[in-house]
C-alpha cells in the first residue's frame, strides 16, 4: 500500500493512546482524518480541538461522506469487536482496512526504525529515546503510547528518515515491524487471553528478536533468554549503569559503554525500573551515533510521561502520584519507587484492576503486590473490551490480600473516602478510567492541604 495515494484516514477506536498518535501524525502530514470511539475522553477532546471530526456512536450514517471514496485508509484497534457495524461496512466494501500495528509497519518500513518491546517499560523507554533523538537533531518521528510531558503529545517530531515505535506484544502486533535497532525490556507473562501460556509469549518475543539481523543492535536485560547486547544496573554488562546515587530528588549515575564511560548523568524519573528504561534508551542512542553530550542534556531534561509515576501534588505534607500500572510487576515497581523516595511514611494505594482476564490470571500476584501498601482502596474491575467472568471480582482479589487496612470503594464514593484519609502519600494505580478522575481527586486533595 502506498500512503502517498491515500487522501483520507478513518480510525475505528481513535481515542486509544496508540491510535491517537497515528491520527495526529496523519493530520500533520496533510491527510483528512476522522474517526469513531466508544466514549469521549481527554484524548478525544484534544483531537477534536485539533480539528479532527469524531463521533461516539457505531453508526455508518455518521461516517463523513468524503470517506466513502476509494483512497480512504481505515485503521482499527484489535479491541474493536467483529460485530462493529462501521468495521463491517468497510470490510464488506473492500476498503484498505488495517490494524494500527500494520500501519506502523508501513510507515516505518522505509525509515531507520527503532522498536521498543517488552511487557513493561515500552512507553517510558521509547519516550526517552524519542526525546534524545529529537533533541540531538535527528530527523525523527516517535510514536508513543503515552503523553510525553515535554511535548504534551504522544507524537514527538515530524521527521521522515528515522522512526521510534513501541513494539506491542498484544495480538502479536510487533511482528509487523522490521526494526534496525530494537530492545526488549521484559518478557513477563501478560495477555494470556491472547497467548494462552507464558511459553507462547516468550516464543513470540523470540520471533520479534529474530527480526533484528545484527544482534549488536538488539538490547536486552541480563535475565532474558535472548541473544543480544546486555544492559544492567550495578551488574557487569556491555552497557552498565553504576555509581548510582540520589541528589536533589534525581538519580545521578555513570554509564559504561563499549567505548567510554559517560559520567554524572542526571535523570529525574524515580524508581530503579526507570533507571533501566533510561539505560536502554541511552544504549540504543549511543549505538546509533548520538553524541554523548546530546544524550546527557536530553536525559537531564526529560520530564516523564503522563500517568507514569506522575506527580499531581508534591508538598511537604501531601504527595499525590498517578500511575498507569496494571500488572503485578509494575505495581511492585511503583511501590519500590515510593518507598525509596518516602521511607517510613504511610502510603495509600487506590487500585482499579484492568480486565477480568488479567485479574483472573494474576490474582495472586496482584494480591502480593498490593499487600505491600499500608492502606488500599480497591475499585471494581475495569472491563475494557471484556464481559464479566463468573467469580472474578474485586472482592475475590481483596480476600487474597494480607494487609489489614483494605476495602472495596465504589467509584461514586471514592472522592469522599480520599477526603477522609489521613495518608500523606496517595497513589492512584490502573489503566482504566480511573485516570479520568485524577483532576477531581487532585481538586479534593488540594482543598485538604
Amino acid at each position: 500500500m502506498n500512503l502517498n495515494q491515500i487522501q483520507n484516514v478513518y480510525f475505528i477506536g481513535i481515542g486509544g493512546i496508540g491510535m491517537s498518535a497515528l491520527a495526529r501524525y496523519f493530520k500533520f502530514i496533510g491527510k483528512q482524518v476522522s474517526g469513531y470511539d466508544k466514549t469521549p475522553s481527554m484524548l478525544t477532546n484534544e483531537l477534536i480541538e485539533s480539528g479532527i471530526d469524531i463521533h461516539f456512536e457505531d453508526d455508518i450514517n455518521l461516517i463523513p461522506k468524503d470517506y466513502y471514496v476509494e483512497n480512504t485508509l481505515v485503521i482499527y484497534t484489535p479491541a474493536v469487536p467483529k460485530t462493529h457495524s462501521e468495521w463491517n461496512y468497510f470490510i464488506e466494501r473492500h476498503y484498505e482496512v488495517k490494524k494500527r500495528a500494520e500501519v506502523l509497519g508501513i510507515i516505518s518500513r522505509d525509515t531507520f526504525c527503532f522498536a521498543v518491546a517488552g511487557t513493561h517499560g515500552k512507553t517510558t523507554t521509547s519516550s526517552i529515546l524519542g526525546h534524545i533523538l529529537f533533541q540531538s537533531g535527528a530527523d525523527v518521528t516517535a510514536f508513543i503510547g503515552g503523553i510525553v510531558e515535554n511535548y504534551n503529545s504522544n507524537l514527538i517530531g515530524s521527521g521522515k528518515t528515522v522512526t521510534v515505535v513501541e513494539a506491542d506484544e498484544f495480538d502479536r502486533s510487533f511482528l509487523h515491524l522490521r526494526p534496525d535497532i530494537a530492545c526488549v525490556t521484559s518478557m513477563d507473562a501478560d495477555h494470556l487471553d491472547i497467548y494462552g501460556t507464558s511459553d507462547a509469549i516468550q516464543a513470540s518475543f523470540r520471533e520479534f528478536a529474530s527480526k533484528v539481523e545484527d544482534k549488536n543492535n538488539l538490547f536486552i536485560t541480563k535475565e532474558l533468554p535472548l541473544e543480544g547486547v546486555q544492559c544492567a544496573v550495578n551488574e557487569d554488562a556491555v552497557f552498565k549503569a553504576f555509581n548510582v546515587r540520589i541528589e536533589d530528588g534525581a538519580y545521578v549515575f555513570d554509564v559504561q559503554t563499549p567505548s567510554e564511560i559517560m559520567k554524572d548523568l542526571r535523570f529525574g524519573l524515580p524508581g530503579r525500573h526507570n533507571l533501566m528504561n533510561g539505560l536502554m534508551a541511552i544504549a540504543m542512542a549511543k549505538t546509533f551515533g548520538t553524541p554523548t553530550d546530546s544524550i546527557a542534556k536530553a536525559i537531564a531534561s526529560f520530564n516523564g510521561i503522563r500517568r507514569r509515576f506522575s506527580y499531581q501534588i508534591k508538598s511537604e505534607n501531601l504527595v499525590y502520584i498517578d500511575d498507569y500500572a496494571h500488572h503485578p510487576t509494575e505495581i511492585n515497581a511503583v511501590h519500590q519507587a515510593v518507598r525509596e523516595l518516602y521511607p517510613g511514611r504511610k502510603v495509600l494505594a487506590i487500585f482499579q484492576p484492568h480486565l477480568f482476564s488479567r485479574t483472573r490470571d494474576f490474582v495472586d500476584g496482584f494480591a502480593e503486590s498490593l499487600s505491600q501498601f499500608d492502606e488500599v482502596f480497591l475499585m471494581d474491575i475495569y472491563p475494557a473490551r471484556e464481559l464479566p467472568m463468573e467469580g472474578v471480582t474485586s472482592e475475590w482479589l481483596l480476600g487474597k490480600m494480607t494487609n489489614t487496612n483494605k476495602k472495596i470503594v465504589a467509584k461514586e464514593d471514592l472522592l469522599g473516602e480520599i477526603k477522609a484519609s489521613d495518608a500523606p502519600i496517595i497513589v492512584t494505580i490502573g489503566a482504566g478510567d480511573l485516570g479520568e478522575m485524577v483532576p477531581s481527586i487532585k481538586k479534593v486533595l488540594n482543598e485538604n492541604i
